[in-house]
């Protein structure tokens, strides 16, 4: 007769993995609702620049997910190249994607030559790529990281401080957030993604054009 097996004891340090996962899931849930494309309890209908997003999540953006209704933003300082102080609201009445990111984030350096051809493709009056450094100290570290690899096209801005990642809920880099001329959140994608690909144009003109 076969013995019943003992349950297996959850290590602290897959505890911690387990609620962490929990935690993040919980809180993409409260920012992002369900997916776009219904009702929920009732709510109304989401706006319809922002409901139109959601069949273009496919492919290289399949993990990109739109924002039941656009979300208010926190205006937080950060810098450019020129040590100048911005916050989103500068870039207000164009379509920006946020990218967040660090020179120590591996998959962070990998996209960042596709979110310059994506800038090279569609940068313009209506759109703009913003790739925003985390690292934390002086900002030579991410110049002389885009120097290196030759980015041609995307301006260095930067937050020492890290709050951005912090206000804006994300739990890891990269993450890029979709922004609305009105400076509210469309979308968000977590994780690196190939922004020079078709899926990715085809998602950022349907923002630029359903926001227009």
């Amino acid at each position: 007769m076969a013995r019943d097996k003992k349950p297996q004891k959850v290590s602290p340090k897959l505890r911690f993995q387990i609620a962490a996962l929990v935690l993040a899931a919980g809180l993409a849930a409260v920012l992002y609702g369900n997916p776009i494309g219904g009702k929920s309890d009732g709510s109304a209908e989401p706006d319809v620049a922002v409901s139109v997003l959601a069949p273009y999540a496919v492919g290289a953006v399949e993990n990109f997910v739109p924002a039941r209704e656009p979300l208010e933003l926190e205006a937080i300082e950060f810098v450019d190249g020129e040590g100048n102080a911005l916050t989103l609201d500068d870039f207000r009445g164009r379509i920006v994607l946020l990218n967040l990111w660090a020179t120590w984030c591996a998959p962070c350096r990998e996209e960042m030559p596709d979110l310059d051809a994506l800038e090279a493709e569609l940068g313009s009056d209506d759109f703009l790529v913003l790739a925003l450094s985390l690292d934390r100290g002086g900002i030579e570290k991410p110049r002389d990281f885009l120097e290196e690899i030759e980015i041609a096209n995307l301006a260095l801005y930067h937050d020492a401080t890290g709050r951005m990642g912090t206000r804006l809920g994300a739990f890891g880099l990269p993450t890029t957030l979709l922004i609305g001329r009105d400076g509210k959140s469309l979308g968000r994608l977590v994780g690196p993604a190939h922004w020079d690909a078709d899926d990715a144009v085809a998602l950022v003109q349907t923002a630029i054009g359903a926001d227009s």
